[in-house]
């Protein structure tokens, strides 16, 4: 790839941003729009828009993106929250690393790299990019000193920035938690790996052991019950079964009453009402038969209620037993968060799942390689004219050889990254999370790992063969 292609593709990219952002500028104007765009602002403000046609409308304005940028963190805060903020000020610390990288790359390494050795250059659109890099220097070259300092330059600096960002958002998620109503989930913990008694049932035995060992601090305790799709089908089935039986009982007083003699007063026998109660106790026996079928299972998890927050802090960290696999302690998730379906899965059985998605996880990266390969290839016109020798006289063309070089592969490696997120989610759900949370959480470590090895590790080789 040559410094044009790499023009190329740059130059697409910023097109298709401003296209992007006009679109954004004409669609947040349209009335029909308006409720999307300005949802909060019309229900707090109760702002009424009207629909009348301007030329306005349908021409972009830059106006909104000079209001983004000068609004505060306290406004952006009251509006979306405080992950938002700090979301905004992980993309500014990004912003300033990039800078100073920028910086020190641009005017110290890069022209060092460029005149590594002695060589005739060409005009620098028509460069190759490898002169650029750290392989054109000569091999044993005194200037070799310069990369480490850079490489250092840029590390210390990184730490610096990490370690201020990092005490600002420590005090405003502070100054969040401690403006905030107290929250119930902070006062939770979740116990997992109850021990199965054969004369208690887990909710008995959760009840005795923290009133034993957190007798001054315990609440109260809620267990977990296991409803799955055969609980929800045997709820439809027993609300289906009443409906028969009700059925069933009124055709039955209908023909009782029908072929008897009435009385004056109900317009029935004696017989009839002997018939009703037999029908109305055969229906609640075979209730009380058909709820002891579909009782729902208790899992040996169960949310334990402190009094304090600090005993619930201590209660999640604190060994409970001398055997590390029961009585299993953390703090519970926020209601919305929980991940219910994977609260019955034995806590026994979490190592097995964690090396089983880790193999997996491996075995995936292994095999993107494959996609990764033939993109790489498309860098080179060489192979793929040999691939496809009907292309020759497409791919001899300037701007169709700068296309082709510059910017398909980075967006065919693209596409393929789409399938990863969903991969990775898999794998966490299957590892068995307690919170979509931590789910989530570890789906983007695995992605993180994943463009790691398959973007610079296998770049790097493949530079290398």
């Amino acid at each position: 790839m040559n410094v044009s292609a790499l023009l190329t593709s740059a130059g697409i990219n910023m097109g298709l941003c401003v296209l992007f952002l006009s679109l954004y500028s004409i669609l947040r104007k349209q009335p029909g729009n308006v409720s999307v765009y300005f949802g909060r602002r019309l229900v707090q403000e109760h702002i009424k828009h009207r629909d009348s046609f301007s030329f306005d409308r349908i021409v972009p304005s830059p106006s909104w993106i000079k209001k983004a940028w000068e609004c505060t963190e306290d406004e952006i805060m009251s509006v979306a929250g405080l992950d938002t903020v700090v979301f905004l000020r992980i993309i500014i610390f990004s912003m300033r690393i990039f800078s100073v990288a920028a910086v020190i790359c641009i005017f110290v390494v890069l022209p060092l790299n460029y005149f590594g050795q002695e060589m005739h250059h060409k005009h620098i659109p028509s460069e190759s990019l490898d002169v650029f890099t750290i392989g054109n220097v000569i091999q044993g070259s005194k200037w070799l000193w310069v990369h480490c300092l850079a490489l250092y330059i840029i590390s210390f600096s990184a730490c610096i920035l990490l370690y201020f960002e990092y005490k600002k958002i420590a005090k405003m998620r502070l100054s969040y938690i401690s403006r905030s109503p107290p929250n119930p989930s902070l006062f939770t913990v979740l116990v997992r790996a109850i021990p199965r008694s054969a004369e208690d049932s887990f909710s008995d035995a959760v009840q005795t052991f923290f009133t034993k060992y957190h007798g001054s601090s315990y609440l109260s305790h809620q267990i977990i019950y296991r409803c799955g799709k055969v609980q929800k089908l045997m709820n439809k089935a027993e609300k289906i079964y009443n409906k028969f039986v009700d059925l069933k009982v009124t055709t039955t007083c209908h023909a009782s009453v029908s072929s008897r003699i009435r009385c004056g007063l109900c317009g029935g026998t004696s017989e009839s009402i002997k018939i009703y109660h037999s029908v109305n106790e055969y229906k609640k026996r075979d209730l009380d038969q058909l709820d002891s079928n579909i009782k729902p299972k208790e899992c040996a998890s169960a949310f334990v209620f402190f009094k304090t927050q600090y005993a619930a802090v201590v209660a999640s960290h604190v060994l409970q037993s001398s055997n590390p696999m029961v009585w299993v302690t953390d703090l519970a998730p926020e209601p919305h968060d929980v991940y219910w379906s994977n609260l019955w899965i034995p806590y026994r059985q979490l190592w097995l799942r964690q090396i089983a998605t880790l193999l997996a996880a491996i075995v995936f990266m292994l095999l993107f390689i494959f996609p990764v390969t033939f993109v790489q290839g498309l860098t080179q016109l060489e192979q793929l004219q040999q691939m496809f020798p009907f292309l020759k006289s497409i791919l001899k063309k300037t701007f169709v050889s700068q296309l082709v070089t510059g910017y398909l592969p980075s967006v065919i490696l693209q596409l393929f990254f789409n399938v990863v997120p969903p991969v990775m989610m898999l794998f966490s759900a299957f590892e068995g999370f307690i919170s979509h949370s931590g789910r989530k959480k570890s789906a983007c470590c695995r992605v993180l790992y994943f463009t790691i090895w398959n973007v610079f590790f296998v770049n790097v080789i493949w530079i290398c063969h």
